[in-house]
Protein backbone atom coordinates (compact mmCIF):
# COMPACT_ATOMS: atom_id res chain seq x y z
CA UNK A 1 0.00 0.00 0.00
CA UNK A 2 2.71 1.95 0.97
CA UNK A 3 4.48 1.79 -2.50
CA UNK A 4 1.16 2.36 -4.26
CA UNK A 5 0.22 5.61 -2.23
CA UNK A 6 4.04 7.22 -3.33
CA UNK A 7 4.00 5.87 -6.83
CA UNK A 8 0.31 7.63 -6.93
CA UNK A 9 1.78 10.74 -5.30
CA UNK A 10 4.79 11.34 -7.98
CA UNK A 11 2.46 10.93 -10.75
CA UNK A 12 0.34 13.35 -8.83
CA UNK A 13 3.33 16.03 -8.45
CA UNK A 14 4.52 15.06 -11.76
CA UNK A 15 1.05 16.27 -13.86
CA UNK A 16 1.00 18.97 -11.58
CA UNK A 17 4.84 19.94 -12.56
CA UNK A 18 3.54 19.64 -16.07
CA UNK A 19 0.14 21.49 -15.67
CA UNK A 20 1.94 24.10 -14.05
CA UNK A 21 4.55 24.39 -17.28
CA UNK A 22 2.25 24.78 -19.60
CA UNK A 23 0.27 27.34 -17.46
CA UNK A 24 3.31 29.18 -17.28
CA UNK A 25 4.17 28.99 -20.73
CA UNK A 26 0.63 29.97 -21.68
CA UNK A 27 1.43 33.02 -19.89
CA UNK A 28 4.41 34.06 -20.52
CA UNK A 29 3.28 33.45 -24.95
CA UNK A 30 0.02 35.24 -24.67
CA UNK A 31 1.95 38.71 -22.91
CA UNK A 32 4.40 38.65 -25.55
CA UNK A 33 1.68 38.26 -27.91
CA UNK A 34 0.39 41.41 -26.36
CA UNK A 35 3.30 42.75 -26.29
CA UNK A 36 4.02 42.48 -30.21
CA UNK A 37 1.08 43.17 -30.67
CA UNK A 38 1.33 47.14 -28.67
CA UNK A 39 4.77 47.36 -30.57
CA UNK A 40 3.28 47.10 -34.06
CA UNK A 41 2.21 50.86 -34.58
CA UNK A 42 5.05 52.51 -32.89
CA UNK A 43 7.00 50.00 -35.57
CA UNK A 44 5.03 51.20 -37.94
CA UNK A 45 5.48 54.92 -37.88
CA UNK A 46 8.97 54.56 -37.20
CA UNK A 47 9.32 52.46 -40.94
CA UNK A 48 6.66 55.22 -42.30
CA UNK A 49 9.03 57.90 -41.08
CA UNK A 50 11.79 56.96 -43.34
CA UNK A 51 9.83 56.96 -46.23
CA UNK A 52 9.00 59.03 -49.19
CA UNK A 53 5.68 60.35 -49.63
CA UNK A 54 4.82 58.20 -53.20
CA UNK A 55 6.08 54.98 -51.26
CA UNK A 56 3.98 56.05 -47.83
CA UNK A 57 0.90 56.31 -50.01
CA UNK A 58 1.51 53.25 -52.01
CA UNK A 59 -1.61 50.38 -52.08
CA UNK A 60 -0.71 47.48 -50.25
CA UNK A 61 1.76 49.13 -48.28
CA UNK A 62 5.79 48.06 -48.29
CA UNK A 63 6.76 46.31 -45.03
CA UNK A 64 10.39 47.64 -45.34
CA UNK A 65 11.55 51.30 -46.99
CA UNK A 66 12.99 50.64 -50.57
CA UNK A 67 15.29 53.58 -50.16
CA UNK A 68 15.68 54.49 -46.08
CA UNK A 69 15.00 58.48 -46.27
CA UNK A 70 17.04 60.27 -43.29
CA UNK A 71 16.48 63.47 -44.42
CA UNK A 72 12.71 63.12 -43.46
CA UNK A 73 14.24 64.15 -39.87
CA UNK A 74 16.07 67.30 -40.72
CA UNK A 75 13.15 68.29 -43.13
CA UNK A 76 10.82 68.24 -40.24
CA UNK A 77 12.32 70.97 -38.29
CA UNK A 78 12.72 72.91 -41.83
CA UNK A 79 8.98 72.45 -42.48
CA UNK A 80 7.68 73.49 -38.98
CA UNK A 81 9.59 75.36 -35.99
CA UNK A 82 9.51 72.25 -34.35
CA UNK A 83 12.26 72.65 -32.40
CA UNK A 84 9.97 75.96 -30.72
CA UNK A 85 7.15 73.01 -30.37
CA UNK A 86 9.69 70.97 -28.43
CA UNK A 87 10.50 74.49 -26.38
CA UNK A 88 7.61 75.71 -25.44
CA UNK A 89 6.52 71.43 -24.25
CA UNK A 90 9.62 71.33 -22.29
CA UNK A 91 9.07 74.42 -20.50
CA UNK A 92 4.77 73.38 -19.97
CA UNK A 93 5.89 70.58 -18.61
CA UNK A 94 9.30 71.50 -15.90
CA UNK A 95 6.93 74.52 -14.76
CA UNK A 96 3.92 71.39 -14.32
CA UNK A 97 6.19 69.21 -12.75
CA UNK A 98 7.21 71.93 -10.16
CA UNK A 99 4.32 72.78 -9.41
CA UNK A 100 2.56 69.69 -8.89
CA UNK A 101 5.21 68.31 -6.95
CA UNK A 102 5.68 71.32 -4.62
CA UNK A 103 1.67 71.96 -3.83
CA UNK A 104 0.84 68.20 -3.86
CA UNK A 105 3.93 66.92 -1.54
CA UNK A 106 2.65 70.51 1.28
CA UNK A 107 -1.01 69.51 1.08
CA UNK A 108 -0.81 65.56 1.78
CA UNK A 109 1.49 66.36 4.23
CA UNK A 110 -0.74 68.41 6.08
CA UNK A 111 -3.36 66.13 5.52
CA UNK A 112 -1.45 63.25 6.85
CA UNK A 113 0.80 64.85 9.81
CA UNK A 114 -1.23 67.92 10.97
CA UNK A 115 -4.55 67.72 13.05
CA UNK A 116 -7.25 69.92 12.78
CA UNK A 117 -11.16 70.43 12.21
CA UNK A 118 -12.73 69.13 9.47
CA UNK A 119 -9.61 67.71 8.21
CA UNK A 120 -11.41 64.40 7.09
CA UNK A 121 -13.88 65.94 5.61
CA UNK A 122 -11.75 68.65 3.13
CA UNK A 123 -9.51 65.45 2.56
CA UNK A 124 -12.83 63.97 1.10
CA UNK A 125 -13.94 67.02 -0.77
CA UNK A 126 -10.38 66.83 -2.42
CA UNK A 127 -10.80 63.20 -3.25
CA UNK A 128 -14.64 64.09 -4.86
CA UNK A 129 -12.92 66.35 -7.28
CA UNK A 130 -11.49 63.15 -8.83
CA UNK A 131 -14.96 62.39 -10.20
CA UNK A 132 -15.35 66.08 -11.61
CA UNK A 133 -14.95 65.63 -15.50
CA UNK A 134 -12.20 68.53 -16.72
CA UNK A 135 -15.03 69.19 -19.65
CA UNK A 136 -17.49 70.19 -17.15
CA UNK A 137 -15.20 73.39 -15.53
CA UNK A 138 -13.63 73.84 -19.51
CA UNK A 139 -15.91 76.99 -20.35
CA UNK A 140 -16.07 78.82 -16.79
CA UNK A 141 -12.03 78.40 -17.10
CA UNK A 142 -11.68 79.35 -20.73
CA UNK A 143 -13.97 82.56 -19.31
CA UNK A 144 -11.74 83.28 -16.57
CA UNK A 145 -8.31 83.02 -18.41
CA UNK A 146 -9.82 84.99 -21.37
CA UNK A 147 -10.71 88.03 -18.77
CA UNK A 148 -7.27 87.69 -16.92
CA UNK A 149 -5.34 87.80 -20.16
CA UNK A 150 -4.05 84.19 -20.52
CA UNK A 151 -5.02 83.55 -23.45
CA UNK A 152 -2.50 82.52 -26.34
CA UNK A 153 -0.14 81.71 -23.29
CA UNK A 154 1.56 78.99 -21.15
CA UNK A 155 -0.17 80.27 -18.12
CA UNK A 156 -3.70 78.47 -18.16
CA UNK A 157 -1.98 75.37 -18.96
CA UNK A 158 0.90 75.92 -15.70
CA UNK A 159 -0.82 78.17 -13.12
CA UNK A 160 -3.68 75.42 -11.86
CA UNK A 161 -0.58 72.76 -11.59
CA UNK A 162 0.39 75.03 -8.87
CA UNK A 163 -3.01 74.44 -6.56
CA UNK A 164 -2.23 70.25 -6.36
CA UNK A 165 -4.17 67.30 -8.18
CA UNK A 166 -6.21 65.07 -5.65
CA UNK A 167 -4.27 61.32 -7.09
CA UNK A 168 -1.03 62.27 -6.30
CA UNK A 169 -1.91 63.77 -3.11
CA UNK A 170 -3.68 61.05 -2.22
CA UNK A 171 -0.67 59.20 -2.99
CA UNK A 172 1.64 60.88 -0.72
CA UNK A 173 -0.98 61.31 1.77
CA UNK A 174 -0.88 57.49 1.94
CA UNK A 175 2.76 57.23 2.57
CA UNK A 176 3.07 59.98 4.86
CA UNK A 177 0.43 58.25 6.98
CA UNK A 178 2.49 54.84 7.35
CA UNK A 179 6.01 56.82 8.59
CA UNK A 180 4.98 56.56 12.52
CA UNK A 181 4.60 60.08 14.42
CA UNK A 182 7.23 59.25 16.61
CA UNK A 183 9.68 60.45 14.28
CA UNK A 184 7.95 64.03 14.44
CA UNK A 185 7.85 63.53 17.99
CA UNK A 186 11.67 62.99 18.50
CA UNK A 187 12.17 65.72 15.71
CA UNK A 188 10.30 68.14 17.84
CA UNK A 189 12.15 67.44 20.67
CA UNK A 190 15.76 68.14 18.89
CA UNK A 191 14.46 71.75 18.22
CA UNK A 192 12.97 70.79 14.47
CA UNK A 193 9.86 73.16 12.92
CA UNK A 194 7.12 71.65 11.01
CA UNK A 195 8.99 72.43 7.85
CA UNK A 196 12.21 70.94 8.81
CA UNK A 197 10.43 67.54 9.31
CA UNK A 198 8.75 67.74 6.10
CA UNK A 199 11.58 69.08 4.35
CA UNK A 200 14.41 66.82 5.80
CA UNK A 201 12.55 63.66 7.03
CA UNK A 202 9.46 63.14 4.93
CA UNK A 203 10.44 63.94 1.66
CA UNK A 204 13.30 61.66 1.55
CA UNK A 205 11.79 58.84 2.44
CA UNK A 206 8.88 59.66 -0.40
CA UNK A 207 11.26 59.56 -2.99
CA UNK A 208 10.12 56.43 -5.26
CA UNK A 209 6.83 58.19 -4.76
CA UNK A 210 8.03 61.43 -5.90
CA UNK A 211 9.64 60.09 -9.12
CA UNK A 212 6.78 58.30 -9.92
CA UNK A 213 4.90 61.41 -9.39
CA UNK A 214 7.36 63.18 -12.07
CA UNK A 215 7.12 60.45 -14.51
CA UNK A 216 3.27 60.37 -14.27
CA UNK A 217 3.07 64.40 -15.03
CA UNK A 218 6.21 64.62 -17.84
CA UNK A 219 3.87 61.97 -19.22
CA UNK A 220 0.43 63.47 -18.68
CA UNK A 221 1.67 66.82 -19.80
CA UNK A 222 4.00 66.52 -22.71
CA UNK A 223 1.03 64.36 -24.49
CA UNK A 224 -1.72 66.89 -23.47
CA UNK A 225 -3.68 68.03 -26.37
CA UNK A 226 -6.54 69.59 -25.29
CA UNK A 227 -5.30 72.08 -22.95
CA UNK A 228 -2.93 74.20 -25.63
CA UNK A 229 -5.41 73.29 -28.45
CA UNK A 230 -7.48 75.43 -26.35
CA UNK A 231 -5.38 77.91 -24.82
CA UNK A 232 -3.04 78.91 -27.61
CA UNK A 233 -3.54 80.03 -30.83
CA UNK A 234 -0.03 80.89 -32.49
CA UNK A 235 2.07 78.70 -34.68
CA UNK A 236 5.08 80.26 -32.83
CA UNK A 237 4.28 79.21 -29.20
CA UNK A 238 2.45 75.73 -29.81
CA UNK A 239 3.59 72.41 -27.59
CA UNK A 240 4.75 69.43 -29.57
CA UNK A 241 1.53 67.23 -29.15
CA UNK A 242 -0.72 70.16 -31.21
CA UNK A 243 2.37 71.24 -33.36
CA UNK A 244 2.15 67.61 -34.93
CA UNK A 245 -1.32 68.04 -36.19
CA UNK A 246 -0.06 71.09 -38.22
CA UNK A 247 2.28 68.48 -40.38
CA UNK A 248 -1.26 67.52 -42.29
CA UNK A 249 -3.60 71.08 -41.55
CA UNK A 250 -2.07 72.07 -45.07
CA UNK A 251 -3.20 71.87 -48.49
CA UNK A 252 -0.31 69.07 -49.33
CA UNK A 253 0.09 67.05 -46.01
CA UNK A 254 3.57 66.18 -45.64
CA UNK A 255 2.99 63.11 -43.14
CA UNK A 256 6.42 61.41 -43.96
CA UNK A 257 7.51 64.56 -41.80
CA UNK A 258 4.69 64.16 -39.34
CA UNK A 259 5.43 60.58 -38.52
CA UNK A 260 9.24 61.30 -38.07
CA UNK A 261 8.21 64.49 -35.60
CA UNK A 262 6.20 61.75 -34.19
CA UNK A 263 9.52 59.55 -33.19
CA UNK A 264 11.58 62.47 -31.90
CA UNK A 265 8.42 63.53 -29.98
CA UNK A 266 8.16 59.77 -28.63
CA UNK A 267 12.27 59.61 -26.95
CA UNK A 268 11.53 61.62 -23.95
CA UNK A 269 8.81 59.40 -22.65
CA UNK A 270 10.41 56.29 -23.36
CA UNK A 271 13.80 57.77 -21.38
CA UNK A 272 11.46 59.24 -18.32
CA UNK A 273 10.18 55.81 -17.91
CA UNK A 274 12.84 53.58 -18.56
CA UNK A 275 14.85 56.18 -15.74
CA UNK A 276 11.79 55.91 -13.41
CA UNK A 277 10.39 52.22 -13.83
CA UNK A 278 12.25 51.00 -10.78
CA UNK A 279 10.86 53.33 -8.46
CA UNK A 280 7.48 52.63 -9.66
CA UNK A 281 6.76 49.02 -7.17
CA UNK A 282 8.57 50.87 -4.76
CA UNK A 283 5.99 53.30 -4.60
CA UNK A 284 2.93 50.82 -4.67
CA UNK A 285 4.22 49.21 -1.80
CA UNK A 286 5.27 52.22 0.06
CA UNK A 287 1.65 53.66 -0.18
CA UNK A 288 -0.82 50.65 1.44
CA UNK A 289 -3.90 51.73 2.17
CA UNK A 290 -3.45 52.95 6.22
CA UNK A 291 -5.90 55.49 8.12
Amino acid sequence: MKGASALWYANWRKRRAIRTTILRASAYAFTTGLAVLYTIPTLWMVISSLKNPKELTRLPPTLVPEVIVWRNYIDAFVFLPFNLFVKHSAIYVTLSIVGTCISCTLVAYGFARLRFRGRDALFGLVLATMMLPPQVTLIPKYILFRNLGWIDTLKPLVVPTYFGDAFYIFLLRQFFLSVPLEMDEAALIDGANRFDIFWRILLPLAKPIVVTIVAFEFIKRWNDFMGPLIYLNSLQKMTVSVGLKQYQAVEDPHYELMMAASVMSLVPIVAVFFAAQRYFVASVTMTGIKG
